[in-house]
């Protein structure tokens, strides 16, 4: 009963060990425990294919005031389909998934399966033991990829988990991404979907395996040191009569109100946050997945609809305050991140919210909500409007492509291009770019650059990586034939190259938090539509990286860039290079890179660079070595002094005639010092 009364008090964040169905043995049988929370239910039984689906076969009794129902049936085999047949408060019957089911069948079948969560041993060991803090200083580039679609069978099946998971292993390890974003995971009704409307929370889904197939891709993936996280949805739930709606007839999970409970446009209704049961159901199924499937990471959906009471709604009910926030909500992410960061500090916990809401990133002991990261909405709207904007009237939005950075300390982001930015009529990410195919290809480089080098996480969708030109289509995989031409192909050579030097260069990641990590060098040419700046790092070892970003499909001859060492500098990646589909065109240095800095002031700085910035495209460069020490001039040796002879050796004295000699010397000496006098005057 410990664990009902901590359910019922909000506070049970394992519950998924209570509630569900749970294996049993003892001296006389052997089978499974059911229980189910339904508060209102007239009756509850389970009915299932080892009972010919009999409601009156299976009844179950309450557990006292808890609202939870109980059952324990001997005989009962994993694999065997059950549901719970409800007979609700408003006297009619349903028949209803487990909520806490953990196998599904595969739709459209929707009947939960007894499962043994024993089904798997971890071969993961070292990397959760050596997993570092969530909040650490690392470099974080998160491959966002649809299980559906990335990959299938010619006659269009689904690869399994396991399938996909040797497949996706060798992917990640060759384009150097460090973590993997899923979706859709959580089972679901709807394959044109992204899985965001949940039917079993608890369940990975079956269309790709059993959960022992799910952990088996998590500990591969985690074997090769990549991170795994999961799109999670605490926000809503769909209509679907077998899933959690009017569970016991009554508004049991969502709010009783249309007004704040449905979200009309989507089809869903809304979580009550005010139910202790509520929180210990979502809050269980965050750990659920952290803790049973190593989970590392959750990206959380859709938080600004659950922050404002009014988010999509003309009608809605004011706060106590009157004001729009919903305050239940708030508490349930400082309880959520509470609880997970105190459990799991190595857990990223990541939110998708799109408005100014304070301190969504920050300590709830500072006032935050206690997520680890946000994603960076405005710096994605920013930053592809500016890139489909053509070449010549980019000059006009210098300030929108600046303006991220105004904002860039005050949450722990991420900067995502993410799979919403590739549907509805959207186009793909390559599509995003203006002009013909060579200009598409070169600013898509440099927008890659771009977001490798600006404060923040990393996180790209499928596909992007190699210029795929169609929006994404759940109903078949990733266009992999593109890769047959050699600009697909360079491009996610040259995607493949950024990433390693991404992770390789701890300029780009040791310091996204504060201004000691970047520098503006160069952000008002709005003639020439460049922009120059610096990232660096704590370590006074790893030099400054220089970016330089030309944003004009023109060269740029003998561009000056102002440094503050003099020294030999490199050119480290350039995306107008022939090697990733550039036009090559000449930088104007050295053949290794190297140019030397010209000891003059520009533009503030003591010293500058001169190359040639070549088309649409960015260059990173920076300081390789030092200036060689100046040689000091070498002064005439002085004459030795000549020891005295003794007298008797002396030289015999000169004849009064050799004097005549001087005089015409001294005055050819006298004209040659005038001379040279003048000419030090006038040089």
């Amino acid at each position: 009963m410990d664990e009902a009364y901590l359910f019922n008090r909000g506070e049970n964040f394992m519950s998924y060990n209570f509630l569900g169905a749970h294996p049993y043995k003892d001296k006389k049988e052997e089978g499974y425990i059911f229980r189910v929370w339904a508060p209102n239910a007239l009756s509850v039984s389970v009915i299932g294919d080892f009972n010919e689906w009999d409601a009156l076969a299976n009844q179950m009794f309450k557990l006292g005031g808890t609202g939870i129902w109980e059952a324990k049936i001997p005989g009962v085999h994993q694999w065997a389909r059950y549901k719970y047949r409800v007979v609700g408060a408003d006297s009619r019957i349903y028949d209803k998934g487990d909520p806490y089911a953990r196998h599904f069948e595969t739709r459209p079948n929707n009947a939960s399966i007894v499962y043994n969560p024993d089904d798997y041993t971890w071969g993961d060991k070292e990397y959760m033991k050596h997993r570092p803090d969530a909040l650490a200083a690392r470099p974080i580039n998160i491959y966002e990829m649809h299980l559906g679609s990335w990959r299938q069978h010619p006659d269009g099946n689904f690869f399994t988990y396991r399938e996909i998971a040797l497949d996706l292993v060798d992917y990640c390890k060759k384009m150097n991404y460090t973590h993997i974003e899923l979706m859709p995971v959580l089972e679901h009704p709807l394959d044109a979907s992204w899985g965001y409307q949940v039917t079993g929370y608890y369940a990975a889904t079956s269309r790709f395996g059993t959960p022992a197939d799910f952990k088996f891709m998590v500990d591969m993936l985690h074997q090769s040191g990549i991170a795994v996280l999961l799109d999670w949805v605490p926000a809503h739930f769909p209509k679907n009569l077998e899933g959690l709606v009017r569970f016991d007839g009554t508004p049991c999970y969502e709010y009783a109100d249309p007004r704040i409970g449905e979200h009309r446009e989507w089809g869903t209704y809304v979580f009550d946050y005010s139910k202790n049961e509520v929180l210990s159901f979502l809050i269980s199924n965050a750990v659920f997945w952290i803790d049973e499937f190593h989970i590392d990471g959750l990206r959380v959906d859709a938080v600004s609809s659950m922050l404002y009471r009014d988010y999509g709604r003309q009608n809605y009910i004011p706060n106590k305050y009157g004001g729009n926030e919903n305050l239940e909500a708030v508490e349930f992410f400082k309880k959520l991140n509470s609880t997970i960061r105190s459990r799991y500090p190595g857990v990223m916990m990541i939110a998708e919210e799109s408005t100014a809401w304070p301190k969504v990133s920050h300590p709830v002991e500072e006032g935050g909500l206690g997520f680890t990261h946000k994603w960076n909405m405005g710096w994605m709207h920013d930053t592809l409007d500016y890139f489909s904007t053509d070449s010549y009237a980019r000059g006009w939005h210098h300030d929108e492509f600046c303006f991220s950075m105004m904002y860039a300390f005050a949450e722990n982001y991420v900067l995502s291009l993410s799979h919403d930015e590739v549907v509805h009529g959207k186009y793909s990410l390559i599509n995003k770019m203006p002009g013909d195919v060579w200009r598409k290809f070169a600013s898509l480089r440099t927008l890659f650059m771009y977001q490798m080098s600006h404060p923040g996480a990393k996180l790209n969708f499928m596909g992007a990586e190699f210029g795929q030109f169609i929006e994404w289509r759940f109903y078949e995989q990733l266009e992999w034939f593109m890769l047959d031409y050699e600009s697909h192909r360079l491009l996610q050579d040259y995607c493949s190259k950024l990433n390693r030097f991404y992770i390789d260069h701890g300029q780009l990641w040791r310091d996204d938090h504060t201004w000691s990590g970047f520098e503006w060098i160069a952000a008002d040419d709005t003639v020439n539509n460049v922009f120059v700046y610096a990232r660096k790092s704590p370590k006074r070892e790893e030099n400054d990286i220089y970016v330089a970003l030309n944003m004009v499909p023109q060269p740029l001859e003998e561009y000056k860039i102002p440094v503050y060492e003099l020294g030999t500098y490199k050119i480290v990646l350039n995306t107008d290079d022939m090697a990733f589909g550039g036009s090559g065109y000449p930088t104007g240095v050295s053949l290794d890179g190297t140019f030397e800095a010209i000891d003059e002031p520009f533009q503030g700085k003591p010293y500058h660079v001169k190359f040639n910035l070549p088309p649409l495209a960015g260059v990173y460069f920076m300081k390789v070595k030092d200036p060689e020490p100046k040689k000091e001039e070498k002064k005439p040796a002085a004459k030795k002094a000549t020891a005295k002879k003794p007298a008797a050796e002396k030289a015999p004295a000169k004849k009064p005639a050799a004097k005549k000699a001087p005089a015409k010397k001294t005055t050819a000496n006298k004209k040659k010092n005038i001379t040279n006098s003048e000419v030090g005057k006038n040089g």
